[in-house]
């Protein structure tokens, strides 16, 4: 049965997806890319901790609720315990990281700067994880990747000294964020993916709220309209529906497929950054998305010579 079903999401992979997926995924895509804005709007009113530990206390009930519903397996091993772990300490870190840095800086800027997650994957998988080897292609999108966000450290019209800050601090947590990947990609063969999803939360939250109360300098200072909708978005669409949603095109139609379209998210993250957040467009700013785009597109084109079935469950 096991090889039927890899069978059919390999086929469905090379066929691409039908007309209704591919509409879908593309919406997700958008939807992950708009998540930046939400949180640059959340922070405007909770502090970088706070904003974190709501946003995944929620997104864990929603979860915890669906597997309940659906008989999802949820319990884990002592070995899987031990296992998860370093990944609560992980995501911790990466999303205080994350979310001071888009305190600091423009979320097109974030978006763009944590679209570069799958070629900092792509070098230490090359390094850590026996056959995932750097080819001519992945380095052709490496460089336009990197050369695209570095393009963003350059840009003298909005790069003030906070901006710059937040900037690497964005930077630094995607490199935490693919040491989480890799890590993952390591130990996911014992794991339903619902465990790796919602564990590290589990062990996160109570983490970031106490930090909130002792650093945030106020948990909440203002909690209008928009910063509840940000959050909401956060914790429902983006950390909830989804994760529901990608797993569930994951399983049907195979990674390489749905990762085919990863390139909609840093647009998706800019445009609605520049429309809802009113934030300048520079020519700095314009050919750093031009550059990732066409890096995500260059590592996560079809390989004519790929042996059929081999796929991925993250860009690599």
């Amino acid at each position: 049965m096991k090889t039927d079903e890899s069978t059919l999401k390999s086929a469905a992979a090379d066929d691409g997806l039908p007309l209704g997926a591919s509409l879908f995924t593309m919406f997700l895509c958008i939807l992950f890319g708009a998540n930046t804005v939400a949180v640059k709007i959340s922070l405007t009113g909770l502090g970088v901790f706070t904003t974190a530990g709501l946003r995944f206390g929620i997104a864990a009930v929603v979860i915890s609720f669906w597997a309940i519903c659906t008989g999802r397996p949820m319990a884990l091993t002592r070995r899987q315990a031990r296992l998860l772990a370093p990944l609560g300490i992980i995501f911790f870190c990466q999303l205080a990281l994350f979310n001071s840095g888009q305190s600091m800086t423009m979320a097109s800027h974030g978006t763009l700067i944590s679209n570069v997650l799958p070629f900092v994957v792509m070098i230490l998988a090359h390094f850590f994880i026996p056959g995932e080897t750097i080819r001519l292609q992945k380095v052709v999108g490496l460089v336009l990747g990197f050369a695209g966000v570095a393009m963003l450290f350059f840009d003298s019209v909005v790069m003030t000294g906070e901006a710059l800050q937040g900037d690497l601090l964005i930077l630094l947590a995607v490199m935490v964020w693919a040491c989480n990947a890799v890590y993952v990609k390591k130990i996911i063969g014992g794991f339903h993916p619902l465990q790796i999803t919602l564990y590290p939360m589990v062990m996160a939250v109570p983490v970031f709220l106490v930090c909130g109360y002792f650093f945030d300098g106020g948990m909440v200072r203002s909690l209008d309209a928009p910063v509840i909708k940000a959050l909401l978005y956060q914790a429902l669409v983006t950390a909830s529906f989804g994760f529901v949603a990608w797993n569930t095109l994951i399983s049907k139609y195979g990674a390489t497929a749905l990762h085919s379209f990863v390139f909609i998210m840093p647009v998706s993250g800019v445009f609605l950054g520049v429309v809802m957040l009113g934030e300048p467009v520079t020519a700095h700013l314009i050919t750093s998305i031009v550059l990732v785009t066409a890096g995500l597109i260059v590592v996560n084109g079809r390989r004519v010579a790929a042996r059929p079935g081999k796929e991925t469950g993250m860009v690599s």
